[in-house]
């Protein structure tokens, strides 16, 4: 980074020598992150960095901007250089190794609300919820909804109750740490839950070393779906119906390509009315299911 040594840049110069620094390193969309980390170090939004665009920097703020590009340039993840992410219109904070939301979630959480458009004060599972953000998401728009996300990692959860706290929606979420639904156990939830949700870890163990050097400093744990990538939907599958009421809904994220096989892994339990949902970029995304009305399936 020899020429940011300069003491004269404008904003706009620096924007266009650190766009092309970032695209050197195989950023893929240098110029946005380029703005954004320039932003984050000046406190300025992006029409703000135009609007001040030929504003001379001081050696102050070359200073606080050099570290952010060197992070991101070795791959660091935007959002955990910035601190925060944005998920379903809330400000999630975000920090290694807690795994990133990620936009394509977000129809996880509408076919989540769709489907309980009407439930008067619905219990609902948010299985994994690793930095809470479909947990928060459901709750700021299900004013009746009463939460328990569950988590192993201790980290993922402390951050999770404190997204929850900022969001303003900590006193209809219970934080539960532990494995899938295991927490739920020792709470004898009266009625069953009206809903499981969960977007569980759905990478092959083996694509794991071939994954984006980005990637790689989250938590394996969130990202680890097992041999097929399917280990954790078929877990959800065989134990979800024990809590939830009789029509009550799950509802997983998949990998790509994986939804027709959590599908049949579904209907081989006995689940009903199973469903693919396809995110904004046409990809098989979602798979929800029903419980039995009458369920009486005595499968392994």
């Amino acid at each position: 980074m020899g020429h940011v040594r300069r003491s004269d840049w404008t904003v706009l110069e620096l924007l266009r020598w650190a766009t092309g620094y970032l695209e050197g390193k195989g950023v893929t969309s240098p110029r946005l992150e380029a703005e954004v980390l320039l932003g984050h170090a000046l406190d300025l939004n992006r029409l703000g960095l135009y609007l001040h665009h030929d504003r001379p920097l001081c050696p102050e703020e070359l200073a606080r901007f050099k570290p952010l590009l060197l992070k991101r340039a070795k791959g660091f993840p935007l959002q955990y250089i910035l601190g925060e992410t944005e998920f379903f219109g809330v400000t999630i904070r975000i920090r290694p190794p807690v795994f990133i939301p990620r936009p394509e979630t977000e129809v996880l959480v509408e076919a989540v609300l769709e489907r309980l458009k009407g439930e008067d004060s619905p219990l609902i599972a948010d299985v994994g919820t690793g930095s809470g953000n479909v947990a928060i998401a459901l709750a700021k728009n299900l004013k009746g909804a009463r939460i328990f996300a569950t988590e192993i990692s201790p980290a993922a959860l402390s951050l999770a109750q404190e997204n929850a706290y900022v969001s303003d929606v900590s006193s209809r979420i219970d934080f539960l740490l532990g494995d899938l639904l295991s927490p739920l156990r020792s709470l004898k939830l009266p009625g069953g839950l009206d809903a499981v949700v969960s977007n569980p870890p759905y990478i092959p163990t083996g694509d794991l070393p071939g994954l984006p050097q980005e990637v790689r400093y989250e938590d394996r744990r969130a990202l680890d779906g097992g041999e097929e990538g399917t280990c954790f939907h078929r877990r959800l599958a065989a134990e979800s119906r024990e809590f939830l009421r009789p029509g009550g809904l799950l509802a997983m994220e998949v990998g790509d390509g994986q939804a027709e096989m959590v599908a049949e892994i579904l209907e081989g339990y006995g689940w009903d009315k199973v469903e693919v949902l396809e995110d904004l970029s046409g990809t098989e995304r979602v798979v929800t299911a029903r419980k039995l009305e009458e369920d009486g399936w005595k499968g392994s």
